[in-house]
């Protein structure tokens, strides 16, 4: 039997990183989820991160710890109050505070390494250019800069045994397009969590940017969602 060849795959139990996941599994990697607790005020998210991760029988799901509460300056990582009801016109111009400073930046580089111990070349991340935020971090820029980068700093680079290559295969749909792509790589949506600020009960509040992307998403693809 050919062994299939290995990808990182970052997860958060988003929709997004969900999906990417089910890309991944159907493209035929046996994949390596990996979550983060980083200080964020929505660990819920990484409940939904371990039912998606076995939902796809990922080989194995990892969750790293690290604090970027050290840093703060995220309304996912301080006492800052996450936004609400904004307008699309008002998500599509500047940078949020739910923006935590350099954390693709921080989550590749976890994934870079578990890629090299693993001899693996490939790592799946579920980043986004169009319905984004304003994320800098989630740009084709970076993930090209970051992919040059990623094959000159490890041993694997250097001696050429493998060449490191960053997949982004949401970076270029809009919500909805998401939303299909889920279903047909056999994503449980239901499974999912997008909320940046959920309620005491661990559902979604409904009005922050996350939950207002995913709302339009599932709306413009005329379809139900699950998580309500």
């Amino acid at each position: 039997m050919i062994s299939k060849p290995k990808a990182v795959c970052l997860l958060s139990g988003g929709l997004d990183s969900s999906t990417c996941l089910g890309v991944a599994a159907r493209d035929g990697f046996e994949t390596y989820a990996l979550s983060f607790n980083y200080g964020q005020r929505h660990k819920i998210e990484l409940e939904a991160a371990a039912r998606v991760a076995a939902h796809f029988n990922a080989k194995e799901h990892r969750t790293a710890v690290i604090d970027l509460r050290a840093f703060g300056h995220s309304a996912l990582t301080a006492e800052i109050d996450v936004p609400k009801g904004r307008s699309a016109d008002q998500m599509e111009h500047g940078i949020p505070i739910t923006y935590v400073p350099a954390r693709n930046t921080i989550f590749l580089s976890y994934a870079l390494a578990w890629a090299e111990v693993l001899e693996a070349s490939d790592i799946f991340i579920g980043v986004n250019a169009l319905d984004y935020s304003g994320y800098p971090d989630c740009r084709p820029e970076f993930i090209d800069a970051f992919t040059r980068m990623a094959n000159l700093a490890t041993a694997a680079g250097v001696e050429e045994r493998t060449r490191i290559e960053i997949h982004a295969p949401l970076m270029h749909l809009n919500k909805a397009e998401i939303v299909k792509l889920g279903v047909e790589v056999g994503l449980d949506i239901g499974l999912t969590h997008s909320c940046y600020d959920p309620t005491p009960d661990g559902g979604p509040c409904g009005q922050c940017d996350s939950c207002l992307l995913r709302a339009k998403g599932f709306r413009e693809a005329g379809m139900i969602d699950p998580v309500r």
